[in-house]
């Protein structure tokens, strides 16, 4: 097994990681920023090597400083966490220059799936459901216009290499083409540095559903349930829950091994998810694979009573998969509040010092988080401060359970999402189950214009 797991990440993952860690007998040497240099995972890992000032760009996603960080630290093995370079081919690469494990998917896998549209079109080519649109990027706006005459309005432009919403545009119309097609590629352009654009055809009132896979070097692949991530904020998933109220068994018996057969098609090994849109007649199409562990894979480890990341180390090390597909039977309902510091009324970031901290404890009841009274939530990093998450026989037992803690959750000295989280679960929407994509955007942000 590895000795040493260099950590390249922060708060709440990194602290996530050391405990997996910590479980397996390994130990752990994070890198971390000026900012982050009294944090808890700081405070808990074996080593820690300062890695560069609070901006990302000159620590967490500076490649020259990590792999110093990396080579000095003596680790033979990497865990990314999400975000920052969990992703990036590039720091594989490195990774593998320093004769160093990296815990994911190897460098090609990563790189070719990156390219989302190419992606889908393998899965379409394979009879996987992918959502009627073009072949790969459109090369001008004059192809642009002949796919939207094809499928037909409203259609959705997306950028080829983005993720999290951005670079993604609601076209209703040809008369807003131009505009919204210079828009996507700008915000592609500066996200992602490059400005290539696919469309596909805008599915009204969807629910988003992922399913979380997981595989080995051997060819072993399984699923872990599935996710329910419709209730999202710009495009910014909020809340998520196993099993999805919006399925029945039969409709997820089929849309898991459809998931399961998309990741054997891509040759996916590692933790990884696939993404997927459901239109009102509970059609699925494929939308994208993530190459990473999820903020919201408790959920899963929940229902299923696994340790993903701990698997995630053990197959990246070597060993065949722990568990096979009929290992794994959903043992409970499970739902995850993502708790951040954020004004609950205009939704932007709430930096600042906690005051005051209380949270919730007690039977059903997991709380992934970095902060403690005291603490400075920084203005540099995502706003996300801690997951709730909550288990119980039924959704609704889950959804009351999930209240009385947020009820119990005191954070003072910053403002947080938490007074949202209560409205949105006390809402007859979610308690009916009669919601999509864009009900958080319609009903709360729409309110607070």
């Amino acid at each position: 097994m590895f000795k040493k797991i260099f950590i390249a990440n922060r708060g709440e993952i990194a602290l996530r990681i050391i405990r997996a860690c910590k479980e397996l007998g390994i130990k752990t040497c994070i890198g971390y920023s000026v900012e982050d240099k009294n944090s808890i995972p700081v405070m808990l890992a074996d080593e820690a090597i300062c890695i560069g000032p609070a901006q990302s760009m000159q620590s967490y996603l500076n490649l020259f400083s990590l792999a110093q960080a990396i080579h000095n630290s003596g680790a033979d093995a990497v865990h990314p966490g999400y975000g920052f370079l969990s992703e990036n081919p590039t720091f594989v690469k490195i990774c593998n220059d320093l004769d160093v494990t990296f815990i994911g998917p190897d460098e090609e896998t990563i790189a070719r799936l990156a390219d989302k549209s190419k992606v889908k079109q393998i899965l379409k080519e394979n009879n996987i459901p992918t959502i009627p649109g073009s072949d790969g990027a459109v090369k001008n706006l004059d192809e642009l216009k002949s796919v939207a005459n094809t499928i037909g309005y409203p259609i959705l432009l997306k950028a080829s290499w983005g993720g999290g919403g951005r670079g993604m545009r609601v076209v209703r119309s040809e008369n807003e083409l131009v505009n919204e097609f210079n828009a996507a590629q700008s915000e592609a352009k500066s996200s992602f540095g490059r400005e290539d654009i696919y469309v596909e055809k805008f599915i009204e009132h969807p629910r988003h559903i992922e399913a979380q896979v997981i595989g080995d070097k051997f060819g072993n692949i399984v699923h872990v349930g599935e996710r329910d991530c419709t209730l999202q904020r710009r495009h910014q998933k909020l809340l998520e829950e196993s099993p999805s109220p919006y399925l029945d068994e039969q409709k997820r018996a089929e849309f898991l091994e459809t998931a399961v057969r998309a990741a054997s098609i891509l040759k996916y090994w590692n933790a990884g998810t696939l993404e997927f849109l459901f239109d009102e007649e509970k059609n699925f199409y494929f939308i994208e694979i993530n190459t990473r562990i999820q903020v919201e894979h408790p959920v899963s480890e929940t229902v299923y009573d696994v340790d993903l990341i701990k698997e995630q180390i053990m197959v990246a090390y070597g060993y065949e998969l722990s568990f096979k597909q009929e290992d794994l039977k959903p043992k409970c309902c499970a739902m995850e509040c993502r708790i951040n510091a954020e004004d609950p009324e205009k939704f932007i970031p709430s930096p600042g010092k906690i005051e005051f901290l209380f949270v919730p404890s007690g039977a059903h009841t997991r709380v992934d988080s970095h902060i403690y009274c005291g603490y400075n939530v920084s203005p540099y990093y995502d706003s996300m401060i801690a997951k709730l998450i909550i288990s119980g026989k039924t959704r609704e037992e889950v959804r009351t359970r999930m209240l009385n803690s947020l009820s119990e959750f005191k954070i003072e000295g910053i403002k947080t999402n938490i007074n949202f989280f209560q409205k949105l679960l006390s809402s007859e929407d979610f308690i009916n189950n009669t919601y999509d994509t864009n009900f958080i955007d319609r009903v709360f942000l729409n309110n607070h214009k």
